[in-house]
């Protein structure tokens, strides 16, 4: 007997094959499990299907060095999510990444081994560098072309990726990069405190960490004669536009693009800083997820700006995932 399909599930399969081949992006880190679905068009390419959940894969893994059972399962029912999606949009080409909190753990060739078991996904070990070159990748479109230099950072969960590139007819090519072992959740964690002091140590410890690389490149030098740009791809970056804008909601068409002085940095960092846990957690560009972590992140960027006074850093809701896509694109010819 041939059972034929339901009239849905027909239109669903003429809608895929009419707007042509589909592509996804899956991007694990230490903090986020985000996935993209995406086709090609002109230009860029188009979103069909996406999905974000805080998992903190990495929680606790820098007092212990593995992952914890709680996280790989709060991580793998995100995977599942992700599979499910692009089964359902019939993806013709995929590629999951995985990052900081894989690279670091002990035990995360028996969590890999799980994700692909139950959720038939097989997660990419990459290196920090080819992260820092697909964030780059990702956030291209939004470089200044007309300035010779740009500082790209991406403040991870478990690390932070910076990138010094120089912009030749508005394409960025890297000059080196560094993985700064600190991110929102390892430093987080072992400054839970919010006061001024815990916040003048975290700045300090990432300003360490920069001033090799500052050195070695003379970036600063670059910076004082204006030559350089600052673009940040991260959730410490889009939430402090999203609290200087004072959006009632997160809007990723407001927070993309939007150029944040360095002026409007401080002025939400402090916002955040003297308020509560329980008032950021009620904060709608902020959340549960976020509360605890949030002032972390803004101590790493606040080292940033330290170090570099460019004045302005441009904010990229996006990153590795468009990076991905736009590569797989490529190879596929649909450049």
């Amino acid at each position: 007997m041939t059972i034929e399909p339901s009239p849905l599930r027909r239109h669903a399969d003429h809608s895929r094959r009419r707007r042509g081949p589909t592509f996804a992006a899956l991007d694990l880190g230490t903090n986020n499990c985000r996935l993209l679905v995406a086709t090609p068009a002109l230009g860029g390419f188009r979103v069909v299907d996406a999905f974000s959940r805080i998992v903190r894969l990495g929680e606790g893994i820098g007092a212990s060095g593995i992952l914890s059972e709680a996280a790989m399962q709060r991580t793998i029912e995100a995977l599942r999510i992700c599979a499910a999606k692009m089964r359902r949009q019939g993806v013709a080409r995929a590629r999951s990444v995985a990052t900081e909190a894989c690279r670091r753990a002990g035990n995360c060739r028996d969590f890999l081994d799980r994700a692909r078991d139950a959720t038939g996904l097989d997660l990419e070990i990459i290196t920090s560098g080819e992260e820092a070159r697909l964030s780059l990748t990702g956030c291209a479109p939004l470089l200044d072309p007309g300035r010779g230099w740009a500082i790209v950072f991406d403040i991870g969960g478990g690390s932070t990726e910076l990138s010094w590139a120089r912009v030749r007819d508005g394409v960025p090519v890297i000059e080196d990069c560094v993985s700064l072992p600190l991110g929102v959740v390892t430093l987080g964690e072992r400054f839970p405190a919010s006061d001024q002091i815990a916040f003048a140590a975290m700045v300090a410890e990432v300003d360490a960490l920069l001033a090799p690389f500052d050195a070695h490149y003379g970036i600063g030098q670059v910076v004082a004669r204006g030559e350089a740009q600052m673009l940040g791809s991260s959730g410490t970056v889009t939430t402090l536009a999203g609290v200087h804008l004072g959006l009632p909601r997160y809007d990723r068409a407001k927070v993309d693009g939007y150029r944040l002085d360095f002026a409007a940095v401080d002025r939400a960092t402090r916002r955040i800083a003297v308020m509560s846990v329980a008032e950021r957690e009620r904060h709608p560009c902020i959340g549960r997820e976020r509360a605890d972590l949030v002032l972390a992140g803004c101590a790493i960027l606040e080292a940033i700006c330290r170090r570099w006074p460019v004045g302005m850093v441009r904010v990229a809701d996006r990153g590795v995932r468009e990076g991905i896509l736009l590569a797989l694109m490529a190879e596929a010819g649909h450049a």
